[in-house]
């Protein structure tokens, strides 16, 4: 691998770092007293909590925090409001098999993050009322949607068959990352502002009036950095060199090929990569166009099914209730606001990024589908365990910390394994015909059933408290069965050695 292609590989990637921060900012944004009282989740009548998130008994005391009161619709506008990013995320993977084939990957990356951009002003301007932010929120997610298809898709077209699977993980790392800046930053933001705030123990005369709305118009709208940066990087970087051929752009494609090999276009590497891609796009076009309804032909509908169940399963090992509503998991234990707010989304994003890391040498050295089976037994453990440790918590902190730490582990297992190995393996196990098509049906499968963990959560999360963790461990038994015995391992093969294995096992 050279440094351009690395450098191709890990600007692509960024798509995912706004993936991240989109699903980081939220966790800490819901928390935020400001945004809650602004959008109605809950009321201050001026009544203060002590360090310890506990009620002022007397007035000796010292003054920490508001004493909000949740509204009745509260886990009700908190999905909609959560989940319509998910929605418009689904969205956008339709689209995405369109304007992927039409204006091609590199150029539907570029529009994607400008897309992004508007959904991010739109959150941050957002007026009194959720629908505009929900509104924000969707055209966000049309943009994640869209380049959660094509990102790792584009990096695989790109990216040397001995290591793709490396690269292709960088999206997840990326994603990881995103969620690790928006914990940090916002964490800040959020102690400056909800730590002994203005007007504490003062009777307000009406409940619901406004406090200042700086904490999160800024969390939000400061996703507009990395929204054009996206844009401004990805329109220095190169079609997709199979894209070109597929549109009898081959001269574009060899020197695409060249650049990305450090070589000449008459290099014989060069060469043999582009004969390739040409009897590639060939025997596609022999067959004819392809179609959604070709996804379920008996040589390919097996990989249709397997990239499907694949991310319904990661959204399923509950990864994702843990990272947008973590705060307030922690609090449910039974630790301080800050602790829940600051201290441990800070060290659990940590975990998860630090974590990708070696999934990233296993994706290549172990296998997609070792992984996969290794993960999901180690998230139904660790899930069981946190359930157990909760029961616990009245006894002492002990039992608190246990239960956290069985929550990192549980975020290490998924980052590990389920958390780069979905997006790798759609992203490959395609022909070029179909490609981009495959890829949304996963890319789809994700965000739908992402939509559905987020909008249930919090209604979860308050009906059944921890019990909730025993429901993700039952899902997790299921995607072992399912990697064990459904799943065909893919590692080493070029796209097109993938495609003979795979039509030899459908």
């Amino acid at each position: 691998m050279n440094s351009f292609q690395f450098l191709v590989a890990v600007t692509a990637s960024l798509g995912g770092l706004l993936f991240g921060y989109e699903c980081g900012v939220m966790n800490v944004v819901l928390v935020m007293d400001a945004f809650r009282i602004f959008f109605k989740f809950h009321s201050w009548n001026g009544d203060a909590l002590d360090e310890n998130g506990k009620e002022i008994t007397n007035d000796s005391q010292e003054k920490w925090y508001r004493d909000l009161k949740e509204a009745d619709n509260k886990a009700t506008l908190e999905g909609v409001i959560t989940s319509s990013f998910v929605l418009g995320a689904l969205c956008g993977a339709l689209m995405a098999t369109y304007l992927g084939e039409r204006f091609g990957r590199q150029r539907t990356i570029m529009i994607g993050a400008c897309i992004f951009t508007c959904g991010a002003i739109i959150q941050g301007l957002s007026v009194r009322s959720w629908i505009m932010i929900a509104i924000g929120r969707l055209i966000t997610g049309l943009s994640i949607g869209c380049n959660g298809v094509l990102c790792p898709t584009y990096i695989s077209e790109v990216a040397p068959a001995k290591i793709r699977g490396t690269l292709s993980s960088c999206y997840q790392l990326m994603t990881t990352f995103g969620i690790i800046v928006a914990a940090i930053i916002n964490s800040i933001v959020w102690y400056y502002t909800n730590i002994k705030p203005e007007g504490l123990g003062k009777k307000r005369s009406d409940k619901w009036a406004e406090v200042p709305n700086f904490e999160w118009r800024f969390a939000l709208l400061f996703q507009v950095v990395p929204g054009l940066g996206l844009a401004i990087l990805m329109s220095f970087l190169p079609k997709s060199p199979r894209w070109l051929c597929s549109k009898d752009r081959d001269e574009e494609a060899a020197e695409v090929l060249a650049k990305l090999n450090a070589t000449s276009t008459s290099d014989s590497l060069v060469q043999e990569e582009l004969k390739a891609i040409q009897e590639d796009v060939a025997a596609t076009r022999a067959a004819g166009s392809s179609s959604v309804g070709e996804l379920f032909s008996p040589v390919i509908r097996r990989r249709t099914f397997i990239t499907f169940l694949m991310q319904l399963f990661q959204q399923w090992t509950g990864i994702n209730v843990i990272m947008y509503y973590q705060s307030q998991i922690y609090g449910e234990i039974g630790f301080t606001k800050f602790m829940s707010t600051v201290v441990l989304p800070i060290i659990n994003n940590f975990v998860n990024f630090i974590s990708t890391f070696p999934g990233m040498w296993g994706i290549e050295k172990l296998g997609r589908k070792t992984l996969l089976v290794i993960g999901s037994l180690m998230m139904m453990v660790f899930h069981i365990s946190t359930w157990a440790f909760s029961t616990q918590t009245y006894k002492g902190k002990l039992w608190q910390y246990l239960a956290v730490a069985s929550i990192f582990l549980m975020v290490f297992s998924f980052a590990w394994t389920w958390g780069p190995v979905p997006w790798v393996y759609q992203a490959e196990v395609f022909p070029l015909r179909v490609r981009v098509k495959g890829s949304a049906v996963g890319t789809v499968s994700n965000f739908l059933n992402n939509w559905i963990i987020a909008f249930v959560g919090p209604a979860l999360m308050k009906a059944w408290s921890t019990k909730t963790f025993l429901l993700f461990a039952a899902a997790c038994l299921l995607a072992w069965i399912y990697s064990q015995f459904y799943v065909i391992e893919c590692k080493g093969l070029n796209l097109e050695e993938m495609d003979a294995k795979m039509a030899g096992k459908a």
